[in-house]
C-alpha cells in the first residue's frame, strides 16, 4: 500500500490506547466484501500528520503500516495529482514522484497484462471529511482481488464503505477527546487537591508529578520559578525534588517565554519542525539542539502565574518519535498553569509567615533572655538596698524625717523587687528551653490556700470570697507552683478591682478531659477595647479608676504564659461597671 514516507512509528502503548475496533471492522468489510486484499484507516492528527488506526487483510501490512505517521502535506500533494472518482481518489503509479523504497509498504505481486490492470505502487484513497470539509482522516484500499483497477459498481461499494469509515472516524476522534478531557479534567483535579495544601515547591513537585506525567502522557518534567520580586531566574526544581541545572541562556530563554505566554495567556509546543511561537530563530534552534541532546523529542511550555503575575513555568516532555500534544492538552496545561501558580503563591504566603513566626519567635526569646539579665543584675543590688535600710532603721534616735524617708525608700524598693520577681517570673515560663515537668496537682488545695491567705485583706475591705468546689480533688496536670501563681494572681487582681462591700467568687471543677477555673468579681469591669491587650506585658487598662490601682502590668502576662505553657486557655468576659469574670481551662490529670 503506497503512502509518503512515515514521519515515525507509535509506541506500544499509544497504539494500545487508540486502537478501535470500529474502524478495524469496517477496514475489514472493505477487504472480505469489497473484494480488495488490504485496507486501512487514518485519522489526522493536531499535528499534520495523519496517522494509521486500523489495518486489515494483511499481516504483514498491519506490521509495517499500523501506526505510522504520515505528514498530511505529502499526501495531498499525490492526492492532487488523482483521478476524481468521487470520494475516492485514484493516483496510477506513473504519476507519483516518489521511488519505491520510500513507500511504506508495498505489495509483492506482479501486474496483470492490461490497461486496466492494478500495479503494486497505484494509490487509491478516499479522504474523510467532517460537516466543515475538514479533512479529519483517510480510507486508504489496495491489491483488488481481481488484480484490476475498480470500475463503476466497484466504486460505489467502496464509497459506502468510505461513508462509513468517516463518520466511524468521527466517532473514534470524539471519543478519543472526550476521554481526553475526562484524563486532563481529572489530572487538574488531583493536582488542584494536592498542590495547593503543600508547604513548598518540593512537595509540590513530589505530588503532582504523578498526575501531570501520567496524566499529559509524558517521560518528565520541571518547573522553573522566579524570585519574589519577579526580577531573578529563581530556581529550576525536577519532578524527584533535585535542582536542574539548565545553562543561564536556556534558563533566560524560558523566562522570557513565560512572561510572553502568560500575557497572552497561551502555551507552546517546542519540537524540530514546529512553529517558533514566542521565539526567535536562535531560541529556538538552540532549544531544540539542547532536547535533541537529552534525548528530548519535544516540549510543553507552560507559563505558571496568579493574575497578572507570571511566577514560573512547567515543563513536561515527551521522547523522541512519540505523538504530537494536541489542542486539548495544551488548553488542560493552561489551566494547571494557574492551578500551580495559585499554590505557588500559597507556597510564598507560608514561607514568609513561616520565616515571620520565625523571627517573632527570635526576638521573644531575646526579649524573654534581656529580662531574665536585667532582673538577675538588679536583684543584687535590691537585696544589698534593702539590707542597709533595715541597719538604718534599726538606729535609735533617727530624726522624724530621716525616717520618714527611710520608709519611702523601702517601700519602693520592695515595689521594684516585686517587680523584679515578676521579671523573673515571666523570662521563667516563657522560656521554650524550660518546658513544664507536669504532675497531678489538686487545684481545689490551692483555691482554698490562696483564699485563705488574701482573707485579711478581703475583711478589712468587707469584701464576700466564695470558693464553689465539692469536696473531691481537682486534679489538673501541670507544675504545682507556677498553677498557684494563676490562682494567686487571679484572686489578688479580684479583690484589688471590687469596691468594698463587693462579691468574689472563685469556682473550680472537672469538665470532660479538663479543669475548668473560674474567677469572678463585681468590680471595674474592663472595656472592648482593652481586653484586646489585656494579657499583653506591661499592658495598664485606660480605666484612671484601674490606673490608680498600684500594679507592674505583669499579673496577667504572667498567667496567660502560664496557662499556655500548660496547654491550656484563658479567656475574660466582662462590661465596664458590672465586673469580670476569667475562665481558665487546664488539662486535668
Amino acid at each position: 500500500m503506497p503512502a509518503p514516507p512515515p514521519e515515525s512509528a507509535r509506541s506500544g502503548a499509544w497504539a494500545a490506547a487508540a486502537e478501535d475496533d470500529a474502524l478495524l471492522l469496517i477496514a475489514e468489510g472493505v477487504t472480505q466484501i469489497a473484494g480488495f486484499g488490504v485496507a486501512a484507516i487514518s485519522v489526522a492528527r493536531d499535528d499534520g500528520h495523519m496517522q494509521v488506526m486500523a489495518v486489515a487483510g494483511s499481516d504483514d501490512a498491519r506490521q509495517q503500516l499500523e501506526g505510522r505517521r504520515t505528514p498530511i502535506d505529502a499526501l495531498m500533494t499525490e492526492l492532487a495529482k488523482a483521478d476524481d472518482w468521487g470520494m475516492l481518489k485514484f493516483v496510477p503509479h506513473e504519476r507519483l514522484d516518489l521511488g519505491e523504497g520510500e513507500w511504506g509498504w508495498v505489495p509483492d505481486v506482479e501486474p496483470l497484462a492490461g490497461d486496466d490492470a492494478w500495479h503494486p505502487m497505484d494509490l487509491l484513497v478516499a479522504p474523510l471529511h467532517d460537516q466543515d470539509g475538514t479533512l479529519r482522516g483517510s480510507l486508504s484500499i489496495d491489491l483488488p482481488a481481481d488484480g484490476r483497477r475498480p470500475g463503476p459498481d466497484q466504486r460505489r461499494v467502496l464509497e459506502l464503505y468510505a461513508e462509513q469509515a468517516a463518520r466511524a472516524v468521527l466517532t473514534a476522534l470524539e471519543r478519543e477527546e472526550l476521554a481526553a478531557q475526562v484524563r486532563l479534567a481529572d489530572t487538574a483535579r488531583r493536582i488542584v487537591r494536592q498542590a495547593s495544601v503543600q508547604p513548598s515547591l518540593e512537595h509540590i513537585l513530589q505530588t503532582s508529578r504523578p498526575a501531570l506525567t501520567e496524566g499529559f502522557r509524558a517521560i518528565g518534567m520541571w518547573i522553573q520559578t522566579f524570585d519574589e520580586d519577579g526580577l531573578g531566574t529563581g530556581s529550576v526544581y525536577s519532578a524527584d525534588g533535585a535542582v536542574v541545572e539548565l545553562p543561564l541562556d536556556l534558563i533566560e530563554i524560558a523566562e522570557t517565554a513565560a512572561r510572553l505566554l502568560w500575557a497572552e495567556q497561551q502555551v507552546t509546543v517546542v519540537a524540530a519542525g514546529r512553529p517558533l511561537g514566542v521565539l526567535t530563530a536562535e531560541q529556538g534552534t538552540r532549544v531544540v539542539d539542547f532536547l535533541h541532546a537529552i534525548e528530548v523529542g519535544s516540549i510543553l511550555f507552560v507559563p505558571l502565574g496568579a493574575g497578572r503575575e507570571c511566577l514560573g513555568n512547567l515543563v513536561l516532555t515527551r521522547p523522541l518519535h512519540a505523538p504530537d500534544w494536541t489542542e486539548t492538552e495544551s488548553a488542560a496545561a493552561l489551566d494547571v498553569g494557574r492551578d500551580l501558580g495559585g499554590a505557588i503563591l500559597n507556597v510564598r504566603a507560608y514561607e514568609r509567615e513561616h520565616r515571620l513566626v520565625t523571627e517573632l519567635q527570635a526576638l521573644d526569646t531575646y526579649k524573654s533572655q534581656l529580662i531574665a539579665t536585667v532582673s538577675h543584675e538588679l536583684k543584687n543590688p535590691l537585696t544589698s538596698v534593702l539590707g542597709h535600710l533595715e541597719i538604718l532603721e534599726s538606729v535609735e534616735g533617727l530624726p522624724g524625717p530621716v525616717r520618714t524617708s527611710l520608709n519611702a525608700m523601702e517601700r519602693g524598693a520592695r515595689r521594684l523587687g516585686r517587680v523584679v520577681d515578676d521579671l523573673l517570673l515571666l523570662a521563667k515560663v516563657g522560656d521554650p528551653d524550660n518546658p513544664v515537668v507536669a504532675r497531678p496537682v489538686d487545684l481545689r488545695t490551692i483555691v482554698d490556700d490562696v483564699v485563705e491567705l488574701t482573707a485579711v485583706e478581703a475583711e478589712r475591705r468587707h469584701l464576700t470570697v466564695t470558693v464553689e468546689a465539692g469536696s473531691e480533688q481537682v486534679l489538673a496536670s501541670g507544675d504545682a507552683t507556677e498553677l498557684d501563681r494563676v490562682v494567686s494572681n487571679l484572686v489578688s487582681n479580684a479583690l484589688k478591682y471590687t469596691a468594698e462591700g463587693g462579691r468574689i467568687t472563685v469556682s473550680v471543677a472537672r469538665v470532660g478531659s479538663e479543669v475548668e477555673l473560674l474567677c469572678s468579681d463585681e468590680g471595674l469591669g474592663i472595656s472592648a477595647e482593652d481586653q484586646k491587650q489585656l494579657f499583653t506585658e506591661f499592658f495598664r487598662s485606660s480605666n484612671p479608676a484601674a490606673v490608680a490601682q498600684p500594679g507592674t502590668g505583669l499579673g496577667l502576662a504572667i498567667v496567660s504564659r502560664i496557662v499556655q505553657r500548660h496547654g491550656g486557655h484563658i479567656a475574660v468576659e466582662s462590661e465596664l461597671g458590672k465586673g469580670s469574670t476569667f475562665r481558665v481551662l487546664l488539662p486535668a490529670a
